[in-house]
């Protein structure tokens, strides 16, 4: 359990450098989402998943 909370914890510091660094580019990047079309927002989606599940699996095998 304390394993997750800390691959949590870091998932929130990871996540919040953007908007704590760039407050307005996030906004203008937030705006330019709405004009992507839904097939971009799927594919990027999709490539982030398994991007996200090589490297558990990866980490799971070296450590």
């Amino acid at each position: 359990m304390a394993y997750f909370l800390s691959v949590l914890g870091l998932v929130l510091v990871i996540e919040g450098l953007p908007y704590f660094a760039f407050p307005a580019k996030v906004k203008e990047w937030a705006l330019s989402l709405q004009e992507m079309p839904e097939s971009a927002l799927r594919i990027m989606g999709f490539i982030s998943i398994i991007a996200g599940l090589l490297l558990v699996y990866l980490g799971r095998i070296v450590f």
